[in-house]
């Protein structure tokens, strides 16, 4: 691929926030409402992080983790995220179950979320807190799937 058909494969194809903003209002509705809770901001930190990972969201990752290293994430924690199943002594058990539960929702289609997965995050969490969880996973994924559609551009480095 030379240079060119790059470019032409990142610019930003429309603005959402520009085109219709009642569109991205109801979105940034979710989000105030995700984070309005009593979750941990690291706990939705690492939800967001790891759905955009599955998903190939540069945009997305770039402002997760940015965000989550700004609100005292530990920057080895982020770099191990994709694989928190081999570095477990680095995330809590209700951690863990989130990142699966992130995982299982995302890939919807693989199976949906099991019982075992189900069950574990219920043992750490209130059925309130578990709503939030699932909004927070959804929203990821929309946010997600309009940035990898409109090419958002990511910011200067």
């Amino acid at each position: 691929m030379s240079i060119t058909d790059n470019q032409s494969q990142t610019t930003q194809r429309l603005s959402i926030q520009e085109v219709d903003p009642d569109a991205y209002k109801g979105m940034l509705a979710i989000e105030k409402y995700v984070h309005s809770g009593d979750l941990e901001p690291k706990t939705i930190h690492l939800l967001k992080i790891r759905a955009s990972q599955l998903n190939g969201c540069a945009y997305c990752l770039d402002m997760h983790t940015t965000e989550a290293r700004k609100d005292g994430e530990d920057q080895r924690r982020l770099d191990v995220v994709s694989a928190w199943r081999e570095a477990t002594s680095w995330f809590s058990e209700p951690e863990q179950a989130v990142l699966e539960f992130t995982e299982q929702m995302t890939l919807i289609g693989q199976g949906g979320v099991s019982d075992e997965v189900w069950a574990r995050v219920k043992a750490s969490y209130t059925d309130s807190q578990v709503v939030r969880l699932l909004m927070a996973v959804s929203a990821i994924n929309v946010w997600n799937r309009l940035a990898i559609s409109t090419h958002q551009t990511l910011p200067a480095l």
